[in-house]
């Protein structure tokens, strides 16, 4: 395979990767700053999730089809699937909490739907943001580790 084809792969997982930030961080961002809340409805929210499921996909489809290897392929996985992750779980738990709802009057079955309940949003708001944390920052570590090296052979050639 030749660089310029290589080179293109990465740039594709890159604009990925960096479009995949911006969506998680503006998403979080409108959930927790009061002042973005009044402006955004109930769509825009669900629209941003599907565009994080979306190139969460992606993004775990190219690493896993270009073969990418190491730490760097362990980090863009966790990035992905916590991006993705957020939205299901979000997801998830209203559809149990509509359950618990509609099984109030069957105790241990409506017990059951609030234990799930309470899982996937403990998952969606803890454990999905800190994935998304270390998958990132690790990603970006990573990345200008290969991007020095890439530039000191290239320079070592010349």
């Amino acid at each position: 395979m030749g660089w310029v084809e290589e080179s293109q792969k990465e740039n594709t997982l890159t604009i990925i990767f960096y479009l995949l930030v911006a969506v998680f961080v503006l998403a979080i961002s409108i959930i927790f700053i009061p002042t973005f809340r009044g402006f955004v409805s109930g769509t825009f929210m669900i629209i941003s999730g599907v565009i994080l499921v979306i190139l969460g996909s992606v993004l775990i489809g190219l690493t896993l089809v270009q073969k990418v290897e190491g730490n760097l392929k362990k980090f863009l996985i966790l990035t992905g699937a916590s991006a993705a992750g957020f939205f299901v779980f979000v997801l998830l738990h209203n559809i149990f909490y509509g359950l618990e709802q509609v099984t109030s009057h069957i105790t241990i079955l409506s017990y059951l739907m609030k234990a799930f309940e309470v899982i996937f949003f403990l998952i969606a708001i803890f454990a999905c943001p800190v994935g998304f944390l270390v998958g990132v920052i690790g990603t970006i570590v990573v990345f200008n580790k290969k991007r020095k090296m890439l530039q000191k052979n290239t320079s070592d050639k010349l």
